[in-house]
């Protein structure tokens, strides 16, 4: 907390009562959207965070984890969701988990309305530069961020080095004698797709080759389709990046569907290392990202920091950045 700063000067600096500003940042009901929004604003500007002793008096302790993901269809968030769910047992924790559906506002939402039933937040936000988000969070939480960009905010964060990842893919791929080696990104709007998208740009640029992308938002559906369009051209690609294992799946069963031999015409590598990949036919190269341990490591971190019992710690600890792996599968082993 920055030295000196109360609540009294929260209140002040957003023109509302002492009252209206601990309602607001302590996640209650019965304070109107707009002075919510006045005060968390100011109290993130201020750097403002509740006493623990005084919020220890407020709040019980829950024994509760509050889980809020960008979406919770497939595999990826079911690892994350089985790696948090692992840790939070060992620690006599129980979670509470809600989708976003990729919309900011939402997983503000559901964090407010999880206030005084958790302990903590584990927040997964790709679509939202972290500075933005944790300015409008409830202050009497310790937060800690998973993938997207936490590591840019100050706040604890378990990051994925998704540029390094998608780089290796590229790399994997020329020294397969991939020359013509497209890819099939992830949503614009995802900032762990862009750094796997500039990673493959940069790739190429490497050793002086043509990028080709197909646009995909992350389903197997997408990596089927980016396939028809592929196999409507003239001249395929000989090697694929998929950025991300479901797309690669799409992409895997589109393309044998067609009579095309992988790896021997097209080599395919996708990123996060599901379960699913190894049993695919052929088995899917990828970047590890260790997804299931994404999960456990960030509930981990954030049991310590409710130990410590002031939600100061999350406005201090530093990023853990996970490297990812690479794994090489018979998909794009040609050598």
């Amino acid at each position: 907390m920055a030295a000196g700063v109360t609540l009294n000067d929260v209140a002040k600096a957003a023109g509302v009562s002492i009252a209206s500003a601990s309602r607001a940042i302590n996640g209650l009901d019965n304070v109107t959207e707009e002075v919510r929004e006045r005060v968390l604003e100011a109290a993130g500007k201020l750097k403002y965070v509740p006493h623990g002793a005084a919020r220890a008096l407020a709040m019980s302790r829950t024994n509760t984890i509050g889980v809020i993901l960008p979406d919770i269809y497939g595999e990826f968030f079911s690892e994350i969701i089985r790696g948090i769910d692992v840790a939070a047992r060992a620690s006599g924790l129980h979670i509470l988990v809600s989708g976003s559906h990729g919309d900011v506002k939402e997983a503000v939402k559901a964090a407010r309305a999880m206030a005084g039933r958790v302990d903590g937040l584990l927040v997964m936000a790709p679509y939202a530069d972290a500075d933005d988000l944790s300015g409008k969070l409830p202050f009497n939480l310790p937060l800690v961020m998973m993938g997207g960009v936490g590591g840019q905010a100050d706040l604890p964060s378990l990051v994925v080095d998704n540029y390094s990842g998608a780089l290796e893919a590229v790399r994997h791929l020329r020294e397969q004698s991939c020359r013509r080696i497209a890819h099939i990104a992830g949503p614009e709007s995802n900032l762990e797709a862009q750094d796997r998208l500039r990673g493959y740009l940069d790739g190429l640029k490497e050793a002086d080759l043509s990028p080709q992308v197909l646009p995909g938002d992350f389903t197997d559906a997408a990596g089927y389709a980016a396939v028809q369009t592929l196999l409507a051209q003239e001249q395929m690609p000989d090697g694929l990046f998929a950025a991300n294992d479901m797309m690669a799946l799409g992409a895997t069963l589109g393309l044998r569907e067609a009579g095309v031999s992988i790896p021997d015409d097209i080599a395919i590598i996708g990123f996060d290392d599901i379960p699913v990949t190894r049993y695919a036919s052929p088995p899917i190269s990828t970047l590890r990202a260790g997804v299931f341990d994404i999960g456990r490591r960030s509930l981990e971190l954030l049991s310590v920091l409710i130990e410590r019992g002031s939600a100061e710690a999350s406005t201090s600890a530093a990023s853990l950045i996970v490297r990812p792996e690479l794994v090489v599968r018979a998909s794009s082993r040609r050598r």
